[in-house]
């Protein structure tokens, strides 16, 4: 049985390099940089507070480019996704700043807000929902690179105490149609969720949770990303 992969998401700061080196050291196989905007969305109130707090310390799009390329320097081997939303690369310039973020060691990218049929240059990790159809299901799996978001749950990010009832038929909806590997995000907070969604899904993705975790620290990262992949594991 191949490993499954671990996806842990971070906002962008000055710390986020040591975290992100301590979350691989826990078993993180992929790292998401958040690169924060002013109106995140699909956040909930986790992930929305620290992109807040990041952007009151001057995180902009060349400040958290910064961040990814000392992410880089510390992780050589990992493949690290900076997450953002269309906005920021329409004020930077989509070539410039996928040309930009590839240059400091970006391995993809994903667009929140950016459906599949724009931008198609720009190579992305794409996401689906519940809601999909399957024509957009279809053409997500087509244009992905690498692997497919799939975002269990209609709503924001943030920690649920029980995996979503709308996860397994859409699993089932992709895998009817694509054999692109799928992971699995939104709402995955415990040891215990991790392992239900890695039964049915490639990896798994963990935000809003270690995002709150982070702030204490690379320790408590690191144990808590080790929990994780004991979970994922077993």
């Amino acid at each position: 049985m191949s490993r499954k992969q671990l996806v842990i998401y971070l906002v962008a700061e000055p710390e986020t390099p040591e975290l992100a080196q301590a979350a691989v050291e826990g078993g993180a196989d992929i790292v998401e940089l958040g690169f924060p905007f002013s109106d995140p969305l699909a956040e909930g109130p986790v992930i929305r507070r620290a992109s807040e707090r990041a952007l009151a310390r001057g995180m902009r799009t060349r400040a958290c480019l910064d961040v990814l390329a000392r992410t880089r320097e510390l992780l050589p081997d990992t493949p690290l996704v900076p997450m953002t939303y269309a906005a920021i690369l329409e004020a930077h310039g989509y070539e410039r700043f996928a040309a930009a973020a590839v240059e400091r060691g970006a391995s993809s990218f994903i667009i929140v807000d950016l459906p599949v049929e724009q931008q198609p240059a720009l190579r992305r990790i794409q996401l689906v929902a519940p809601t999909s159809t399957e024509e957009r299901i279809r053409a997500a799996a087509e244009a992905t690179d690498g692997w497919l978001y799939l975002v269990s749950v209609t709503g924001t990010t943030g920690a649920r105490a029980e995996l979503s009832p709308a996860l397994p038929p859409l699993v089932q909806r992709v895998r009817a149609v694509s054999d692109v590997p799928v992971h699995v995000g939104f709402g995955i907070s415990t040891p215990e969720l991790a392992r239900a969604a890695g039964e049915l899904a490639d990896g798994v993705v963990v935000g809003s949770r270690a995002v709150q975790i982070a702030e204490d620290g690379p320790d408590a990262l690191r144990g808590f990303v080790t929990s994780l992949r004991s979970a994922l594991d077993s």
